[in-house]
């Protein structure tokens, strides 16, 4: 297989399995991503996310303004740009993606219970480090 086809059915096979894990989650997909930013990146510009999300503003906006009404964010004035809002992970909004990623965990973990044999659930750990070195390759691009 040569690597524009492999690139290509990759790029399939995982957008597929995300599409596939979504009705396990309970929350709007920007709104899990908005948390799970500020839960691996700590405090964070509505701005900062955008650009790391590759999104508008405004659909990152949106988002926060719901996470800020269900007390799963809190915002402070920026330190160093009184123009710019920080925004914060507060301990219902850590509680809230915690039971997001276990849904998700369980949902796909019984899947691969399900359908892999164990040889198969070695070979599938061991993609998983190259998944994330083409991820972080990725962005850096």
């Amino acid at each position: 297989m040569d690597d524009d086809r492999l690139a290509e059915d990759l790029r399939l096979a995982v957008g597929q399995l995300v599409r596939a894990v979504r009705p396990a989650d309970k929350m709007p997909p920007g709104e899990a991503a908005v948390l799970g930013y500020l839960d691996r990146g700590g405090p964070l510009t509505t701005a900062d996310i955008a650009q790391q999300r590759g999104v508008s503003h405004q659909s990152v906006a949106k988002a926060v303004k719901e996470l800020l009404g269900q007390g799963f964010v809190r915002a402070e004035a920026h330190p160093s740009d009184g123009r710019k809002l920080l925004l914060h992970l507060t301990t219902a909004g850590s509680s809230r993606l915690a039971e997001e990623r276990r849904r998700r965990e369980d949902w796909l973990g019984a899947a691969i219970d399900e359908v892999l044999s164990s040889d198969e659930r070695q070979t599938l750990a061991a993609a998983l480090p190259l998944l994330s070195r083409l991820t972080a390759h990725l962005k850096t691009r």
